[in-house]
């Protein structure tokens, strides 16, 4: 009788251990599973809120190139480069006609200060968002050069395939009806080429970088 009663609370002790065991290893199976589970949920969100991000910002940056590329923006680069060419070529014949000059040099005159005005344009621009003279420089030259030359080009071809409009003077109608029309024609055939350059990252979509 003694020895079985010993044995009892070895018994017992065997029992306990291993509810104990069960409990202690079942709970922590579960927990370790939870906090996986939860993990991995967490892990999936962050993914798809990144991914979002990342669509929402190609979304932006396609909605904003689309922007920068459209006719509106490459009518206002022309003009911009037309308003330049137009007080260099009138004040160029103004000068050329004050000081007696041919038809030659005041061409010259007028186009050198064309390509003047035109530059000084986005030079004032571009320095007062900040940006330091010789960096300027260097945005107008790869903004304006192709812009002004070819409205140069066509807007002087315009004047000579005009009969008299070079022999004419200021005061004339007929000079200032083929410089009216001799800029139009230009602003059509320049508007296409902005828009061209635009769209590759060149010409006036330097300058929008510092606006």
């Amino acid at each position: 009788m003694q020895q079985h009663g010993e044995h009892e609370p070895d018994r017992s002790h065997h029992h306990t251990g291993h509810r104990t065991g069960h409990r202690t290893g079942h709970g922590t199976g579960h927990d370790e599973n939870g906090g996986r589970a939860r993990h991995e949920g967490h892990g999936a969100h962050g993914a798809q809120g990144a991914q979002g991000a990342r669509t929402g910002h190609g979304d932006h940056g396609h909605h904003t190139a689309h922007a920068t590329t459209g006719w509106g923006t490459a009518v206002r680069a022309t003009l911009h480069c037309l308003t330049g060419c137009a007080i260099g070529e009138v004040l160029g014949m103004i000068i050329g006609t004050a000081l007696g000059w041919g038809n030659a040099p005041t061409m010259v005159l007028a186009i050198v200060l064309a390509f003047f005005f035109g530059y000084s344009l986005t030079l004032w621009a571009v320095t007062r968002a900040g940006l330091g003279l010789r960096a300027a420089v260097g945005v107008a030259l790869a903004a304006d050069t192709l812009s002004i030359t070819v409205m140069e080009i066509v807007d002087n071809g315009v004047l000579l395939l005009v009969p008299g409009a070079m022999d004419a003077h200021l005061s004339d109608a007929l000079f200032w009806g083929a410089l009216a029309f001799a800029f139009l024609v230009a602003f059509l055939i320049t508007t296409p080429v902005n828009k061209w350059l635009i769209g590759r990252g060149k010409g006036h979509a330097v300058v929008h970088r510092y606006h």
